[in-house]
């Protein structure tokens, strides 16, 4: 009863006759379907050009595994849910996993092991991360630029900071007092373009626990700003901010880019709720009429102490109403210089980066992002870019399966969708043949996938 890597177990009275379940198929893989990332990184070329900015450090004679193979197998790893390197033991000899790093799928050697992967991630240097940030974004930038035809008329850029959770005494974690706990605090940028509903992650920068949100945010915009204008040059450009990011600084760098408009969130303050006074009123008024959470909208032109010069402020004065509660009052502010009505600005501009919430949800929930357990800051900010990796060739899946019953699943049911396939591998002379189930219940939107991505009927 103790043996728990039995590869035989019985099941003798749960149906007609007695089975058997052997773990016995040692050219077999449960991720068949994982070579549709396979291919999606071969159009993008994404692993690759990652990878090329990574610096050889190891004596050449006691390489076994090159750096693109390491940085392939740990970013297909995270794809497939595997977000640790200790899951490396259970997929060293996984056929499938071979083949994504470019390996023959039986006579290939092992995949690296764990302490390989873990020396692997603390070599890089802060140089090295540098430049692999900007091929992340060079590679998002180019995919949509190609697909688009440099047509966009309106790029929407969002930044939003997240909690990472720290797991011990990592180098520059710090406790911060708004998520109550010794965190990372990353920022994650998306891009979206025109009218259409998905946000592409284009960048994702660990930070210490204790930065303010709005650290590193103006060379991330200035960096992104000037390869977006040279990728789509008839393009305007908008910037959505929470309130953490509000500062003199952002909003006069923003002022600064004539065709760049921005609504960026605004704390609360006194002098803020003072001008919102006679909208709040109303909102009690018509609350208390009907019952019901209340809102108007309004706007007024404000300035900090430290700020340049005033700007307009859309006010949204809100009366919350929960049954069996006290109203309360909600009043919001944005600071921007767009000229739509208040309401328009507040409610389908700004409340639009609500979709950014869902998007770094995958990223924790489907990615693992947070899994930046390692000793060294460097090496967790590694950690971090071969998730946005992952991610990214996720979302380039999901954008290819938009004809599909799969072209809105969230990244955990892509993977249970389409790559989670149990697989058996042949190996012959001239090809390598994956025999996946015929009783697939996700087949025509696999085929479909396959298809678009350069398979051939046969």
């Amino acid at each position: 009863m103790n043996d728990t890597t039995t590869q035989c177990v019985l099941f003798p009275g749960f149906f007609k006759k007695a089975v058997v379940a052997m773990f016995d198929w040692d050219r077999g893989s449960s991720d068949g379907g994982a070579i549709l990332l396979k291919a999606v990184d071969g159009r993008l070329k994404l692993t690759q050009r990652l990878a090329e900015c990574l610096l050889e450090w190891r004596k050449p004679g006691r390489i076994a595994h090159e750096l693109v193979e390491l940085f392939r197998q740990r970013v297909f790893a995270i794809a497939c849910g595997y977000p640790d390197s200790n899951d490396a033991a259970r997929l060293a000899e996984d056929p499938v996993h071979k083949m994504l790093v470019g390996r023959d799928p039986v006579a290939g050697a092992a995949l690296a092991s764990q302490p390989t992967l873990s020396r692997f991630e603390n070599g890089v240097s802060q140089k090295t991360l540098f430049r692999m940030g900007e091929a992340l974004a060079d590679t998002v930038i180019e995919r949509h630029r190609k697909r688009l035809r440099g047509k966009a008329r309106r790029i929407t850029i969002d930044l939003d900071p997240t909690e990472d959770p720290a797991y011990g005494q990592q180098q520059l974690s710090f406790f911060n007092g708004h998520y109550d706990s010794n965190c990372y605090l990353p920022v994650c940028g998306f891009l979206s373009f025109d009218q259409e509903p998905d946000q592409f992650l284009f960048t994702a920068v660990l930070r210490p626990g204790n930065a303010p949100d709005r650290r590193g945010a103006i060379g991330i915009l200035n960096r992104v700003l000037a390869r977006l204008r040279k990728a789509f040059p008839k393009a305007r450009f908008f910037v959505r901010l929470d309130g953490g990011f509000a500062g003199p600084e952002i909003f006069d760098f923003l002022d600064d880019q004539t065709d760049v408009k921005y609504a960026v969130g605004m704390a609360k303050n006194a002098v803020l709720l003072r001008r919102s006074k006679k909208l709040l009123r109303k909102a009690r008024r018509l609350s208390r009429e009907t019952g019901e959470t209340a809102h108007f909208f309004g706007e007024c032109r404000y300035a900090a102490k430290t700020w340049s010069h005033k700007r307009r402020v859309v006010i949204k004065a809100e009366v919350v109403r929960h049954p069996g509660r006290e109203a309360k009052d909600n009043p919001r502010f944005v600071v921007t210089n767009l000229t739509q009505t208040p309401k328009w600005i507040y409610k389908t501009a700004y409340c639009g980066r609500g979709e950014i919430e869902n998007r770094i949800k995958e990223l924790h929930y489907g990615l693992e992002i947070g899994r930046t357990s390692c000793t060294s800051f460097w090496a967790n900010q590694l950690r971090v870019f071969m998730t946005a990796a992952a991610y990214v060739l996720m979302q380039e899946l999901r954008l290819r399966a938009r004809r599909t019953s799969c072209s809105r699943a969230q990244v955990w049911t892509l993977r249970e969708r389409l790559l989670k396939i149990g697989a058996h591998v042949v190996v012959s002379a001239r090809r390598i043949v994956l025999h996946l189930p015929s009783s697939f219940p996700f087949l025509d939107s696999w085929n479909r996938i396959a298809l678009g991505l350069g398979a051939r009927a046969g």
